[in-house]
């Protein structure tokens, strides 16, 4: 019972309670029935009791219900007993079964236990909610324990790691597997929790810069979890990648570094999840939490938008998107990821949700794809960095080089898809890669070196599922080499125990078992596995999954471990025989998976983008397997599936089988230890077991597997004497009665057993059985004690049956002699003689009184003897007792003599063995360095051969072409004489229509510069102005910062004292290090000779090397300069041909058409000579306003040249100003600085004489006070203290709450201020929109009042530069003032000094007087001490309570505020959205009514529209920068230049265009007749359709309508609502009220406290001096106890005298002889009261050596109380600081964003105002220039377009109803939610307030416990001094001395009780301190 007491809460999950198994109710339940295990289907295994046998089936009975089944003998398995249930490790179970081993995990589940071991296997199963076992108590418990000293758990099976890695110096491994949700990333994270505490280099340091690696590697997991985790439906946070972390320790067992390695990342979840399933959190971290300007640079819309965000916003629960974003960003800072690389990282995610965005169609006639809306692409461009016509062409149309050729190759629809798919995964793929390597980066600390390392893996376990593809046989394919390497440690452990113990046995190695499986899928050749057939595959240019798969059946078909399926449900499925079963694999898509293709056109854009991160991303974008690889395979001749050339990409098999090769071989090399994480259930439910679940688990995990292996071996080990204990009972008369060895026992044990040889091995220590031995014995056992117990207990019943017979005969006997008695005496009793005889026969004894007397005299002599010999005996003991206290006193000397040598002599050799471990290692890394360089040597050699092939190879082929080029160049001869003919005829046509165009391209081109030009001088003139107006902010900016760099500057100073006292430390250990150094330079030496001499071999072979590189490099340049001549040369000659054929097509058609029209000659005559005319007057018309353009650009460039020159003048001036403003900015900080350091120097002077007059004053108080006021203060003082702690609590709690409703209110009116302005810039724009004219007046306007204001600001800048200077001075004078002050008080302070030095010397004699009576103090101040040390850790404790509440009610606070804002926001989006159903009803009448009037006006407004918004972005971009300098206005004229130069070039394309209209409108005419009637028709059937369409959006709109009264309704239910929490608001604004009322009353609480803690300061000051006496006084009791040596010595001789004494009572015995004959009892009596006062002499020997080692204890409580003081006062006043600057920053921040508002409105609307004027000169001249090419294209278009607009238009309006109906709906649920959060956050009020009462009842505890400690030592002082009064007067030595030690003896009981109550109250301590 006492020890289930003492079980706490944690150890419930931990520790087994043992009293069932040791129930022998349980036994004999299991003894009797007979209990085995039964298969079921529920639950897996069913106990059950076997009844009959019938050959080999068995008649069972069940033992849950009763039923009677017959059972297959084959399917029984064996129980095991009692004895076993719950055992910790699995491979003690004596029956190893599955039913045994799934009923032992279940029952320690439902017990609480998770962690369970087997064998070598820690197997965990997930709980599914927080246990209480993962504290720094419990790591605490299990540091540096051994695995079978403390529970199974996870931080056992590290620390062992840790402690094997550290003693053998091998490295470690830990192994975690398991399925999606069995907790394998929570084990990890435990695991570098526990090596980040054990293992942190920063434990005795008190620099919390310190430790910054373990914050690193802790702050690694979130980034990962991030961008790797996602929400499955097992799991909301599943790892979608397998990762092996390594962490690296160096020799004494610090972390020095890490590294991180990834496997498996699932990309394709970018793309496609299930329906309730996420993708990365990351990206809707990102779209949650990415705000303001950020969101806007990344282009980010609402999750809705997104096509790879199948489901839209799913969200976790418990888990808040915008918060983990946050907490991801703060992670990546403390990895020092900077700004950049993070937009950089949130670019790349947001390109990839846009790249879903992308649509693809395909034409009408033909397979094509097209993208008819490329706003996506424009997006994906401008976040990479791209063109966005490039992009557009690659993916459509890329380049493919076919052979030798490159070509331009149209894509489907499909391959478009695939192509943009594969993109965004290869682009998160390697963004993830590049994190990990950033991450890999930041964790590698190179200046120490890594000794050894401990590698934790976490990697999906083996999967088997419905539909299995290539991931999943990657996935088995490591779980096979893991359960290999799992069976081969096993075996190797197995034998090296059978070794130790020198057992025979034939070993088996376990790992061969499962070779074939792993052979099967990774064996290169001769047969080919399964992944070299798939990389032959995929060379092959016809290869498909189907002939992969056939040619697999050929190679693979007699293998043991292939089969095929019996079910075919497609011809691409194959089966593999794995460890954990039998598994299908689907090969559909394998051969795309393991290439992994890409578009590489897109690849190269990348590659060269403006972006450097993206470049950064795309640098090995040669490896990729692109289009032209694809393409290349066909051509190329088809290598080994073995090897692979170099320069040929690379399989995703191939790298996958390369790093899984790496990490066995690391793994190899280490130690491992294996962890199994199990689902109990897919429920997600705490306590619910699903027994088949876990039996499959169990089986692919490999637990059922190492059982296996145990079966075959002897699992089950006894040690000898347990064995023997346990089982002697069976072999009884086999051991002899005497002492026997074990071994020899049991033996003789196992012969009368008569047991099978290869069931059991002895060996040195153990006896080792197989499985089922065990369980066997235990039956044989239990028949033994059942017989024997049946035997005693039928002993027994005979024993009472004869007992009870033999007391019924001897009653009959009685009854009878009584009623014979009675009979006699009823004769007798009238008889007169026998009356006589009853009177006389008492006085017969009166003459045995003498012979009585006689025998009282020999006992008197003999007790005289007795005595006189004990008194002999006394003096010898004594003499015996001195003698043996004296030697005892010399061999503690010699003790302490020799432990001091044995430490010295430890410290040494400790110090030997440090220093030949790091020999040893420098060794080792020398020996592998030269082992690396003589194998780089080999691999040189290897690659030389392979060059010199190569180049072989090159000449050759460069041979055959040199042939092939000559015979093309006869060829190309005779081609040239037959083209010349042909291109005569052509260039005389071809160069007349030349001249044309490039006259009409030169003017357009002009054109186009004179415009560019203008509106570009325009902005010039525009943004200098404002440049001016910057400079004049940044110089109030500039004194802002004056202030900030001198906080700055202080706050240096005190950081370069701390590195200073750093520095000192580190040049002590360098000191030390370079001692050591010069004495390993010397060996080095010898070796570096050797390496120097390898190093020359190596350079001479690296220049021969680089010889043969640089002729191959030559080599290749000349074969690729001729494979580019023979490419164009090949072109020119297609393009001939191809003009040939069109030639002579040209010339048939014409022959024919001249033939048909003779007839319209005059017809065609007549419109040449007209265009020859409009040719000519164009022609005039261009030259004429070329000339007016250089006019105007003439007069304009003057115009620009002078604004230059004038701006130039304004920058020069606006220079000096600010030098001069820093040459005074200068000074200022000089004075500054020197006051400071004076004021600094005058503090620190007065502090020290004020400490010393507060020292002598203390001093003086305390000796003059009486002890029993000094008393009675120091209670008050506790009083007071807990009285202010409280009074303290409650001011700081409501000035939190005033400061946290202020900062709500603040926040309430910036969001409500930003709505304001939100709203009004909305309906400005509106209002720009409808009225130009007029908005164009009040800019001007605006523009003057701003100017206006800003003349304003300036003046007051000015003014407040003065205030600013005036203040300097008045604190200047201020200053000297104090200083005159502090002089005059340093006089008046050495006047006193002289004073009190003479006042102390008075004191000092009356301390000497009262020194007596201070030691009967000292011990109540020690206690005193003590209490005040509890106290100050119950206020530490009470401090974290109440800075938890604090920050749990800034959260409450913050929640509400979020309601408010919330709730504000619901409010005006209703509004918003009413207004805007109001404008969209009247919008959709309108355009049902004049849909065909506005058909023309709307494409033209759209185009104008489009070209505008890309001008107004380019504008915008560059808005910011143009006021830096001129030379970025010139970056902008460029960038419109190139716009320029694209807008030319669709002019050419539109003249090309223009040309074949012209060219086809001749056919047109011709057949326009036939059309117009078709035409028409077409027009009555689409009038009939736009008909019906209008009908349908009638009936919408009516839909619509009945929508809107819904919403209506809604919104009166909602303005209900809105008005409650506008009460509620009124509510709050009363609280916030009264609360700054408190905030008045708690001020000036405040203050008076802060006088308060003035005085608590002073009154600490004389504590520290009270410190100081004590340390004096402890000095004096060390006099005192050298003086209490000497009383002892008193002691003694009073002790002689009281033998003297004795000598004297006993004569005085002798006097007194007859009173002891009657009193026996008193002698006895005596002796022990000798025996009593011997004993109390010993112990007050032992409470004096107590009482000294107690001293010596309280002086170091006393120092460690002091300092905690001192911490205490310093972290008040940092603390104080803190909140004052955070006040300071918080208004300047307030203004500062003030400030920056009223700007940014201001020069949004100058620009505004500005660039329209020269935009809409723009769209006048576009327009011009549109309606002049396209007149012919509108007509034939206009009414297409005016269709598809229309359905585009009726979509959107769908979509936004509906988005409008999921906003609705949102709200709701948000609301509901909010209440909600309400709910929980009241609850947490109430269990804070429940948790205080506790924490108040816990004091009073204390309190009264403080009481009762004060009353005992008032007893206990009374009971000392009765004592010593005692011991002084001696004036009864016989009876002084036995009270005296009797006292003693009651003051040692009275100091057990004080420490019993004491020790209870730290006990009721704890138990609050838990219950916290």
């Amino acid at each position: 019972m006492a020890n289930k007491k003492q079980m706490t809460e944690d150890e419930k999950f931990l520790f087994l309670d043992k009293d069932f198994i040791n129930s022998p109710m349980a036994q004999a339940d299991w003894s009797a029935k007979k209990l085995v295990w039964i298969p079921s289907e529920k639950n897996g295994f069913e106990a059950a009791s076997v009844k009959e046998e019938h050959g080999d089936e068995c008649l069972v009975e069940l033992a849950d219900n009763g039923k009677k089944v017959t059972v297959n003998k084959d399917d029984i398995q064996k129980m095991n007993p009692p004895k076993f249930s719950k055992v910790e490790d699995m491979a003690e179970l004596t029956c190893l079964n599955e039913a045994s081993v799934l009923h032992n995990i279940r029952e320690r589940y439902f017990s609480g236990l998770i962690y369970t071991y087997s064998g070598l296997f820690c197997v965990v199963v997930n709980p599914y909610k927080m246990l209480p076992i993962y504290s720094e108590k419990i790591i605490e418990m299990y540091k540096g324990k051994k695995r079978h000293e403390v529970p199974p758990h996870i931080y056992s099976i590290t620390d062992n790691a840790y402690r094997n890695m550290m003693q053998d110096r091998e490295d470690q491994s830990i192994l975690c597997t398991g399925e999606s949700g069995a907790g394998k990333t929570e084990n990890t994270k435990k695991v570098i929790q526990y090596l980040a505490l054990v293992a942190s280099s920063h434990k005795g340091k008190k620099d919390t810069s310190a430790g910054e690696l373990e914050k690193q590697l802790l702050q690694a997991n979130p980034i990962l979890e991030a961008f790797g985790n996602a929400k499955t439906i097992k799991n909301d946070n599943s790892s979608r990648f397998g990762k092996f972390i390594r962490i690296n320790f160096d020799v004494t067992g610090y972390i020095v570094g890490a590294n991180i390695e990834t496997y498996l990342l699932e990309k394709s979840r970018c793309i496609r999840q299930a329906k309730t399933e996420r993708a990365f959190h990351i990206f809707y971290y990102m779209v949650a939490g990415v705000k303001d300007k950020l969101r806007e640079e990344l282009l980010l819309e609402n999750f809705s938008a997104y096509r790879f965000l199948i489901a839209g916003h799913v969200s976790i629960s418990g888990q808040q998107d915008d918060e983990m974003y946050e907490e991801t960003m703060e992670a990546m800072n403390i990895m020092g990821i900077t700004e950049e690389e993070r937009t950089g990282i949130l670019k790349v995610c947001s390109t990839v949700l846009q790249l879903g965005n992308i649509e693809f169609k395909k034409e009408r006639n033909q397979e094509q794809a097209t993208m008819p809306d490329n706003t996506a692409a424009q997006k994906v461009c401008h976040l990479q960095g791209i063109n966005v016509v490039d992009f557009t062409r690659a993916i459509l149309t890329p380049r493919i080089k076919v052979g030798r050729e490159v070509v331009q190759k149209a894509q489907t629809k499909e391959q478009a898809d695939f192509a943009i798919e594969a993109l965004a995964k290869a682009m998160y793929e390697r963004l993830f890669r590049w994190l990990l390597a950033r991450v890999n980066k930041a964790l590698d600390k190179t200046k120490r070196q890594g000794a050894s390392f401990l590698g934790i893996l976490d990697i999906a376990g083996f999967e088997i599922f419905e539909d299995n593809s290539f991931e999943q046989l990657c996935i088995n394919y490591t779980n096979e080499r893991l359960q290999q390497l799992f069976n081969h440690t096993m075996f190797v452990l197995e034998q090296e125990e059978y070794q130790r113990e020198g057992i025979e046995w034939s070993f088996i190695d376990f790992g061969l078992d499962l070779q074939p499986c792993i052979e099967l899928i990774e064996r290169p050749n001769n047969p080919p596995g399964i992944l070299a057939l798939l990389d032959e595959e995929c060379w092959f240019p016809k290869a498909t999954d189907i002939s992969f798969v056939e040619k697999l059946m050929n190679t693979q078909a007699s293998h043991i471990k292939f089969s095929k399926p019996k079910q075919l449900k497609s011809k691409t499925e194959f089966s593999v025989h794995h460890y954990a079963g039998k598994v299908d694999y689907n090969a559909d898509n394998w051969l795309t998976k393991n290439m992994d293709p890409l578009n590489d056109n897109v690849i190269a854009l990348l590659n060269s983008s403006s972006n450097t991160f993206i470049q950064d991303l795309w640098k090995d974008a040669d490896r990729v397997v692109g289009l032209e690889t694809m393409a290349k395979m066909s051509d190329s001749s088809m290598p080994s599936g073995s090897k692979t050339k170099k320069g040929m990409f690379r399989t995703v098999g191939q790298l996958y089988k390369e790093s899984l090769a790496k990490l066995m071989t690391t793994l190899h090399n280490t130690q491992p230890n294996f962890v199994r994480c199990i689902i109990p259930n897919h429920e997600k439910r705490a306590g619910k077991l699903d027994a088949n679940l876990v039996l499959d688990q169990l089986k692919c995990n490999g637990v059922l597997e190492g059982i296996r292996i145990c079966r075959q071996g002897f699992p089950n080990r006894i040690l000898f004497q347990e064995f023997r204990q346990r089982y002697e009972i069976l072999a009884a008369s086999a051991i002899p009665k005497g002492f026997m060895d074990g071994k020899q026992a049991c033996g003789l044990m196992i012969k009368h057993l008569d047991l099978d040889p290869n069931l059991y091995r002895i060996g040195q220590s153990k006896i080792f059985f197989r499985t089922g031995v065990l369980a066997q014995l235990e039956e044989e056992r239990d028949l033994k004690i059942t017989v024997v117990i049946i035997a005693f207990q039928s002993q027994a019943r005979g024993f009472l049956a004869r007992k009870a017979f033999a007391k019924r005969q001897q009653q009959l006997m009685a009854m009878k002699v009584i009623q014979r008695n009675c009979a006699a005496y009823l004769k007798l009793r009238n008889w007169q003689w026998w009356r006589l005889f009853t009177k006389v026969k008492p006085l017969l004894q009166v003459t045995r009184q003498e012979e009585e007397m006689g025998l009282k005299d020999e006992e008197l002599q003999k007790a005289k003897e007795s005595a006189v010999k004990y008194e002999s005996e006394l003096k010898e003991i004594t003499l015996k007792q001195t003698t043996i206290m004296e030697e005892r006193n010399a061999l503690q000397e010699q003790l302490q003599a020799e432990t001091e040598l044995y430490a010295e002599a430890e410290e040494m050799r400790v110090r030997l063995a440090a220093k030949k471990q790091e020999l040893e290692e420098i060794l080792h890394e020398m020996e592998a360095r030269l082992e690396e360089e003589e194998d780089r040597a080999q691999a040189l050699q290897v690659d030389k051969k392979k060059m010199q092939q190569q180049m072989q190879d090159l000449e050759e082929h460069l041979e055959e072409e040199e042939d092939a080029r000559q015979k093309l160049q006869l060829e190309k001869v005779a081609c040239e004489g037959k083209i010349k003919k042909l291109e005569d005829d052509v260039l005389v046509m071809e160069d007349h229509n030349t001249k044309l165009l490039k006259e009409r391209k030169l003017m357009e081109e002009r054109l186009a510069d004179f415009s560019s030009n203008l509106a570009e001088e325009e902005e010039k003139s525009k943004n200098l102005t404002k440049l001016k107006n910057k400079h004049e902010s940044m110089i109030s900016e500039l004194e802002v910062r004056l202030k900030k760099e001198e906080k700055g500057r202080q706050e240096l100073d005190k950081a370069k004292r701390k590195l200073e006292a750093e520095s000192n430390d580190l040049q002590e250990q360098i000191a030390d290090l370079l001692a050591q150094i010069a004495e390993l330079k010397a060996q080095l030496a010898k070796k570096e000779e050797e390496l120097q001499a390898a190093l020359a071999r190596l350079e001479d072979e690296m220049a021969q090397k680089n010889n043969a590189l640089k002729k191959i490099r030559e080599l290749e340049g000349h074969i690729s300069d001729l494979q580019e001549d023979l490419d164009s040369e090949r072109q020119a000659r297609n393009k001939t041909e191809k003009a040939r054929r069109d030639l002579g097509e040209e010339l048939e058609a014409l022959k024919s058409e001249l033939e048909d029209t003779l007839d319209s000659t005059a017809t065609q005559q007549e419109l040449r000579a007209k265009r020859e005319q409009e040719v000519t007057l164009l022609k005039k018309a261009m030259d004429d306003e070329g000339q007016t353009h250089e006019a105007q650009v003439q007069e304009m460039r003057q115009k620009h040249t002078q604004a230059v020159e004038e701006l130039t003048e304004q920058l020069e001036q606006s220079k000096r100003v600010k030098s001069n403003l820093d040459k005074a900015k200068q000074a200022l900080e000089k004075e500054t600085s020197e006051l400071t350091v004076e004021v600094r120097s005058l503090t620190t002077a007065k502090q020290d004489v004020e400490n010393k007059k507060r020292k002598v004053e203390g001093q003086l108080n305390e000796l003059q006070a009486r002890f029993t006021d000094s008393e009675k203060q120091k209670g008050e003082l506790g009083e007071r203290c807990s009285k202010i702690t409280i009074e303290l609590e409650s001011v700081t709690n409501l000035l939190n709450e005033a400061e946290g409703k202020n900062i709500k209110l603040s926040k309430d009116v910036s969001t409500l201020s930003a709505q304001v302005q939100d709203t009004q810039e909305l309906l400005a724009e509106e209002t720009r929109q409808k009225l130009q004219f007029s908005t164009k007046l009040r800019q001007m306007e605006d523009d003057r009042n701003s100017l206006q204001e800003q003349l304003e600001e300036e003046v007051e800048a000015k003014r407040n530069v003065e205030r600013h200077v005036s203040t300097l001075n008045i604190q200047l004078s201020d200053s000297k003032k104090k200083l005159e002050e502090m002089a005059g008080n340093n006089e008046l302070l050495e006047e006193s000094k002289k004073r009190l030095q003479r006042d102390l010397e008075a004191s000092n004699t009356q301390f000497e007087e009262k020194a007596s009576a201070y030691d009967k103090l000292e011990k109540t101040k020690n206690r005193l001490q003590q209490e005040l040390e509890d106290i100050l850790m119950d206020l530490d404790n009470q401090r974290t309570i109440v800075s938890n509440l604090e920050k749990k009610q800034k959260k409450f606070d913050q929640m509400l505020a979020e309601e408010k804002t919330i709730s504000s926001k619901y409010a005006d989006e209703r509004d918003r959205a009413e207004a805007e159903a109001r404008e969209k009803e009247t919008k959709a009448l309108s355009l049902a009514r004049a849909l065909e009037e506005a058909q023309d006006s709307r494409e033209e407004l759209e185009r104008a529209n489009k070209s505008l918004r890309t001008e107004m972005e380019d504008l915008v971009s560059s808005k910011d920068d143009v006021g830096k300098s001129v030379h970025e206005l010139e970056k902008g004229k460029r960038g419109l230049e190139a716009q320029v130069e694209e807008m030319k070039t669709q002019l050419e394309e539109l003249e090309d265009e223009l040309q074949a209209a012209e060219d086809a409108k001749l056919r047109l005419e011709v057949n326009m007749q036939a059309l117009k009637a078709q035409f028409e028709r077409d027009l009555v059937g689409r009038d009939e359709m736009g008909e019906e369409k209008k009908r349908q959006l009638i009936k919408q709109v009516r839909e619509l309508e009945t929508e809107l009264e819904d919403e209506r309704k809604q919104r009166a239910t909602a303005a209900a609502a809105k008005k409650k929490l506008e009460g509620d608001m009124k509510d709050l604004e009363g609280q916030i009220e009264m609360s700054n009322k408190g905030r008045d009353e708690a001020i000036k609480q405040l203050r008076k406290i802060q006088a308060q803690m003035k005085d608590f300061q002073r009154e600490l000051e004389d504590a520290r001096a009270a410190r100081e006496e004590v340390l004096g006084t402890a000095k004096e009791s060390e006099r005192k106890a050298k003086s209490l040596e000497a009383e002892l010595m008193q002691i003694q001789e009073e002790l002689a005298a009281a033998e003297r004494a004795r000598k004297q009572a006993e004569s005085e015995r002798d006097e007194l002889a007859d009173e002891l004959a009657s009193n026996t009892s008193g002698k006895s009596a005596l002796s022990d009261e000798k025996r009593r006062l011997e004993a109390k002499i010993s112990q007050l020997e032992e409470e004096l050596e107590e009482e000294s080692s107690n001293m010596e204890i309280l002086n170091d409580r006393l120092r460690k109380s002091t300092q905690q003081v001192d911490q205490l006062n310093n972290e008040l006043q940092t603390e104080r600081t803190t909140s004052q600057k955070n006040e300071s920053a918080r208004q300047q921040m307030e203004r500062q964003n003030k400030d920056l508002k009223a700007k940014l409105q201001e020069m949004e609307n100058q620009v505004k105002s500005k660039f329209k004027s020269s935009i809409t000169a723009l769209e006048a001249k576009v327009a011009q220039l549109e309606e002049q090419v396209e007149q012919e294209s509108r007509d034939k278009q206009a009414v297409a377009k005016g269709l598809r607009q229309k359905d585009k238009k009726m979509k959107d309006l769908m979509i936004q109803v509906e988005d409008e109906r999921k906003q609705a709906e949102q709200y709701k649920e948000q609301a509901e939610k909010g209440n909600t959060r309400m709910k929980q956050l009241k609850r947490q009020l109430e269990e804070s307030e429940e948790e205080s009462q506790r924490i108040t009842a816990a004091r009073r505890k204390l309190q009264r416990e403080l009481d009762e400690s004060t009353e005992a030592n008032d007893a206990m002082s009374r009971e000392v001094n009765s004592l010593k009064s005692k011991l002084r007067r001696g004036t009864e030595p016989s009876f002084s001395s036995a009270p005296r030690r009797v006292g003693g003896s009651a003051r040692r009981g009275v100091i057990d009780d004080a420490s019993e109550e004491d020790g209870d109250s730290q006990g009721d301590y704890n138990g609050t301190k838990s219950v916290e």
